[in-house]
Parts: C-alpha cells; sequence; structure tokens
C-alpha cells in the first residue's frame, strides 16, 4: 500500500523523474533517461514537459538534454537555510573570519557525518576539501569531534557505530576506542584540534556550539595549514572561537530547528 502511495498521481510519478534526472548529476539526454525509467516512452515525454513549464527542469536544444532547473535550485537553497544554522550564523562567522584572518568553516552533524553548512574564507585561502553543502566525516575532523563530544551517550553510540575509520593520512584515528578517548578529553578542555587527520597540511581548532540546555546544533572550526600556523599557534584563537561559538548557540535559542538524524 505504501508503495503505491508513494507512486500515485502525476506529482508522484514527476517526482520520480526529477530524482533520476538529480542523481545522474550532468544533463541528461531523453534517450539516457528512457534507458533506466520505469515510465514508458510517452509518459516519461509528458512528465518532463511537466517539470519543465514548472521550471524543475531546463533543457537545452543544441545539446539536448535535461538538467535541474533555476526554481528548484532556488527551493533547494531555501530549504537549506531554513533547515541549518546558517541565517543564524552569518553575522558572527562574518566578524571572526576578519578578525582572524584564517578559513572559518559552520557545521552541523547528519546522519552520522559532518555537513559543511557555511564557510569563510581569508583572502589568500589555502585548498581544501571542505565547502559549503558538502558532507565530510567526522572521527577525523576538528569540528566533527567537536560536535560528537558533547553528544549525549545514546547519541555518541549511534554516531560512532556510523564511521568508517578509513584512514586517510598517518594521522588519522583509526578505532572507536582511540577516537572515544580523544572525544573524552575534548569535553574537557571545550575545543578539539584536526592534526592532519582528514587532508594532509590541514589543522584546524574546533569547538561545538550549544544550546543553554546543552544540546549539540552545530560545531565551529578555525582551519589553517601547516605552512602558516602550528596547532599551538592556533590555539591563540580559543577565546575568539569560543565566544563565537557562545554567541551562535545563545542566538539560535529564538529559532526552531528540525530534530537532526544523528
Amino acid at each position: 500500500m505504501a508503495n503505491e502511495k508513494r507512486g500515485d498521481g502525476t506529482v508522484g510519478k514527476a517526482l520520480d523523474v526529477l530524482s533520476e534526472v538529480a542523481e545522474i548529476g550532468s544533463p541528461v539526454r531523453f534517450s539516457s533517461l528512457l534507458k533506466t525509467s520505469k515510465y514508458p516512452k510517452a509518459t516519461l515525454y509528458r512528465l518532463l514537459q511537466t517539470l519543465l513549464n514548472q521550471d524543475m527542469l531546463s533543457y537545452n536544444e543544441e545539446e539536448q538534454t535535461y538538467k535541474l532547473g533555476l526554481k528548484l535550485v532556488r527551493m533547494a537553497h531555501s530549504a537549506w537555510l531554513q533547515s541549518s544554522l546558517a541565517p543564524v550564523a552569518v553575522p558572527f562567522i562574518d566578524d571572526l573570519s576578519e578578525k582572524v584572518g584564517e578559513t572559518v568553516h559552520l557545521a552541523e552533524l547528519d546522519n552520522g557525518q559532518v555537513l559543511y553548512v557555511d564557510k569563510r574564507n581569508p583572502a589568500s585561502p589555502i585548498e581544501m576539501y571542505s565547502q559549503a553543502g558538502k558532507v565530510g566525516p567526522a572521527y577525523c575532523t576538528g569540528v566533527g569531534k567537536a560536535m560528537m563530544a558533547f553528544l549525549d551517550e545514546a547519541e555518541l553510540n549511534k554516531v560512532i557505530s556510523k564511521q568508517a575509520f578509513h584512514k586517510y593520512t598517518e594521522h588519522t584515528i583509526t578505532t572507536a576506542k582511540a577516537l572515544r578517548k580523544e572525544l573524552a578529553n575534548i569535553k574537557k578542555e571545550g575545543i578539539s584540534f584536526d592534526r592532519q587527520e582528514h587532508e594532509e597540511k590541514i589543522i584546524c581548532i574546533s569547538s561545538p556550539i550549544l544550546t543553554s540546555s546543552g544540546k549539540v546544533i552545530g560545531g565551529l572550526s578555525i582551519t589553517s595549514s601547516i605552512d602558516i600556523h602550528s596547532l599551538k599557534s592556533l590555539e591563540k584563537f580559543k577565546p575568539q572561537l569560543l565566544e563565537t561559538s557562545e554567541l551562535i548557540g545563545k542566538e539560535a535559542g529564538a529559532w526552531s530547528f528540525p530534530e537532526k538524524n544523528y
């Protein structure tokens, strides 16, 4: 019954097709879609036309390809802003970035992983993996460990069970036991470090963003390179980092956020 409901009607079918185009991740021809679609040719064409009419897809006449439309992109961006700390944190991370002159990341935990929701670069940015909208591992990033350290026991167990413990560098933590030991220290200190654990040469200092009741709603990091800073020199940013995290946490108290799937 549930399967029938999900596929019932034009809306459900059109969303199926929209998902197919999105999952391909690049402009796609009708013939390619038809090969994998569960809908016959005439139905698929009609559904594509419906999505085009609603600006959910766009069509390139010259290349004869479909891709996601600007209306969908705008909707996705709006949903992202409404479900994250981004709009609350903007003035605070702007100010922090200007003060420290380094890359600042705002992140949340999502299904056991780190979701980067915003980023500020210095005047001369360094190349690194993290970008707003990207997902990274929690167990070997400073911001991931900072958030994990302040979860309650049930949430922490769930998040740890979702870690891959892949060895990215020679510094990567690769066991749950070693991770738990470090998380205990992070909770005592209030900050965490990335010691080139995810990317060679990339280091950071991080802190959690907590509500007044102590619930984790995000994490903040100041990130640099060993060519510019040492872990010791990054530690000088601890007061500004903790102050900014606290300010964001207080500001977020007036907002309502959806429950996170840790």
